[in-house]
């Protein structure tokens, strides 16, 4: 193992628009770019695939601005803070700057290791302190594992998720496997539950959050010939989102037909499976994205 980093192909620093730093990822499995800024990966692309991971045309890559698509860190509130929505959406992570705390290659694995923690700025917005780390894993998956420490003398009370946004062929193709049978909170009707009735298939705005699961997810693509395998671990709650016409034309970032190549599934921990982190005690978030040949059998 090497705590520096090993080779340029495995790690290397870049800039987009000249104002926020990437890291690359490389090996013979694919590569993947985190920009520090959120610790967020925006590319993730298996050897001799197409790019795994979704990101908007009209992103930004501007200090303090979120980026939409890839992979953002929602900690530790999920959406609207619950008590006061004049606080930033999603928590209070995602346009912070990361630091690299270690970068490794060990077998056919390339790693890279984030941190973050409190400081006066987040105090004053989250009265709790924090230490975060995120560990990103390439290899023949990419594994992302979020790890929350609570040094607080009291528990911490947190909602999170690795808000993963899925490059597909087609939105009105793709059928979304895993969640059969499971209760969910549709954020369109009030969080009324609903329950899960065969495969899922996007044909109108969506935003749902399943409750009580831990299951594999998968998004079957018949135009780009491919399953999209999402596993996770100590997470009990998975998204769903897409926002569809109406939605898609009032986000400034998005553009109006972006919903039609893009899917959300994340992996997460919010409404009924919200955490409360005991004092000095850590909680491990982590998901594990594959693509594998839509024909290939796989199991759970």
């Amino acid at each position: 193992m090497n705590s520096q980093p090993p080779l340029t192909r495995s790690i290397q620093q870049q800039s987009r628009s000249g104002e926020l730093p990437l890291v690359e990822l490389s090996n013979s499995h694919g590569r993947a770019l985190i920009c520090l800024q959120g610790g967020q990966v925006i590319e993730y692309q298996p050897q001799d695939q197409a790019g795994v991971i979704w990101l908007g045309q009209h992103s930004r890559f501007e200090q303090g601005k979120a980026i939409r698509g890839g992979i953002p860190i929602c900690w530790p509130w999920f959406g609207d803070h619950p008590d006061n929505p004049a606080l930033p959406a999603h928590g209070l992570v995602r346009t912070r700057l990361w630091k690299v705390l270690e970068t490794t290659d060990e077998g056919d694995t390339s790693s890279l290791r984030l941190g973050i923690e409190d400081d006066h700025h987040t105090r004053q917005l989250w009265p709790y302190k924090f230490q975060l780390e995120l560990l990103i894993q390439l290899g023949q998956q990419l594994t992302l594992t979020l790890s929350s420490h609570n040094p607080n003398q009291v528990a911490m009370p947190i909602s999170e998720a690795l808000h993963s946004y899925f490059s597909v062929s087609d939105i009105s193709q793709i059928r979304i496997g895993g969640l059969e049978g499971g209760r969910y909170r549709d954020k369109l009707h009030n969080l009324q539950p609903f329950w899960q009735r065969g495969p899922l298939a996007i044909t109108s705005e969506t935003d749902q959050v399943y409750v009580d699961t831990d299951a594999r997810v998968t998004i079957d693509d018949p135009v780009l010939k491919r399953r999209i395998i999402i596993d996770k671990q100590q997470s009990h709650s998975t998204v769903i989102w897409n926002p569809w016409t109406k939605k898609a034309r009032a986000l400034a970032d998005f553009g109006d037909r972006d919903y039609q190549t893009m899917l959300c599934v994340e992996t997460a921990n919010v409404l009924d499976n919200s955490l409360l982190i005991p004092s000095g005690n850590s909680h491990h978030l982590s998901t594990t994205i594959e693509s594998v040949p839509l024909d290939q059998t796989t199991t759970a």
